[in-house]
């Protein structure tokens, strides 16, 4: 079976810190999967919120996260607490990738790194929308 292999950029635009509580731990005693993910949506939240936005406004338009790919690197456990740094790649007319490495903070050691698919999203009239010029230029090319 192929592996996912996802590479991280040099810089990212906005990164944010995130402590794991007993509820993010499975029976193995570490990070649960889905529960990474959950992490992931939070610095998303935040990633929009940085830059003034929200999922569901960016210059009028909201976004739809269209898949996701994560490669784990590393154990976590409760009591740790994990950076989340977030940057955009492989723009289209209708989306990009945000790509995000998750590192725990006292030691620096990679945890996970992942991407996901967005899709920019008109509610209103339920269907795709084009990337805001906005976003394609406050948050590419860190």
């Amino acid at each position: 079976m192929a592996r996912i292999k996802i590479v991280v950029p040099d810089e990212f635009v906005f990164s944010t810190e995130l402590p794991l509580y007993i509820q993010h731990i499975n029976y193995g005693q570490h990070l649960d999967n889905a529960a990474l993910l959950m992490l992931v949506a939070e610095a998303r939240v935040r990633f929009f919120r940085h830059f003034g936005w929200s999922e569901l406004d960016v210059d009028g338009v909201g976004i739809v996260v269209a898949d996701a790919a994560v490669q784990y690197r590393s154990e976590a456990f409760y009591g740790d607490t994990l950076r989340l740094s977030l940057a955009t790649a492989d723009f289209n007319d209708y989306g990009c990738d945000l790509v995000w490495l998750a590192v725990e903070t006292s030691s620096g050691r990679e945890v996970a790194r992942g991407k996901q698919g967005i899709v920019f999203f008109d509610y209103s009239a339920r269907c795709k929308a084009r990337v805001p010029d906005v976003f394609r230029a406050r948050t590419a090319g860190a």
